[in-house]
């Protein structure tokens, strides 16, 4: 079951599992942590990224002197296996090192490395995330970093442990889509229920428009426990009267709402 977290007294509450860092200003900022699909996903764009890189490399370089390695003695295997594992290594330090903790494949899927004790993450910190690569994901096909992810609080693979580090998403999975908006033509074909849902802000609206998602995706018993407290919270915030019978007719409600009174 996920945890519902709340973003401050008064704030709608969400199904995202999310933290809060600390910054050395003293200012607290919430993330949204990264799934491991999504870390799956970026992993392995960087990987196909750089094996063709290496084999490009590998067809250039390597074909004209292949034969002068084979007649020096040369192991060929640490060519076409040691080599491949290095320069990924190699590859993960620098990128996440040069570009802020995003790789390429995590600036494709807007995620990134941070710490959890707020400082910005340094060459230790990713040296030790490239190097523990080696047992959350080379030796045991990702089967250690797939366990770590999935059960630990703060989705942390080995290296992120050592390092005190987490991966977190740098943009919001919550945002209306346009058919949202599209499928509202004017205030002459729709007349909203709730004008008292311009009390909340964009960011609320986001957060119910989330749970509702998640709610139809994942009916079990923890969402819908989910979806009954932030029904109770919004009646409270909203002042309303009494609570409406279907919860996710309402919830959508004030989504439509919400867009055409504040458009």
């Amino acid at each position: 079951a996920e945890r519902i977290f709340r973003r401050a007294p008064g704030a709608i509450p969400t199904l995202m599992q999310t933290i809060e860092i600390r910054t050395t200003q003293n200012v607290t900022i919430e993330y949204e942590l990264a799934s491991l699909r999504e870390r799956i996903f970026s992993f392995l764009l960087d990987f196909i990224f750089l094996l063709i890189v290496y084999y490009v490399l590998v067809a250039i370089l390597f074909s004209t002197i292949e034969d002068i390695l084979i007649s020096s003695g040369f192991n060929l295997y640490f060519v076409y296996f040691y080599m491949p594992v290095f320069l990924f290594l190699l590859y993960q330090l620098a990128s996440e090192a040069l570009a802020g903790g995003q790789s390429a494949g995590k600036k494709l899927l807007g995620i990134k490395v941070v710490r959890l004790d707020g400082r910005e993450p340094g060459l230790t910190d990713f040296l030790l995330r490239a190097i523990l690569l080696i047992v959350d994901v080379i030796l045991t096909f990702g089967v250690v970093a797939a366990l770590l992810v999935g059960s630990t609080a703060k989705r942390q693979r080995l290296g992120d442990l050592t390092a005190n580090t987490t991966v977190v998403r740098v943009r919001s999975q919550l945002r209306f889509q346009l058919y949202d908006i599209l499928k509202i033509n004017s205030l002459e074909n729709y007349q909203p229920r709730y004008p008292e849902v311009k009390r909340l802000s964009e960011q609320d609206m986001l957060l119910i428009k989330n749970a509702v998602a998640r709610h139809q995706v994942f009916q079990n018993r923890a969402h819908t426990e989910a979806i009954d407290e932030l029904v109770k919270k919004l009646v409270h915030l909203l002042a309303l009267s009494e609570r409406p019978p279907d919860k996710i007719d309402f919830l959508k409600t004030l989504i439509k709402d919400y867009i055409v009174l504040t458009r």
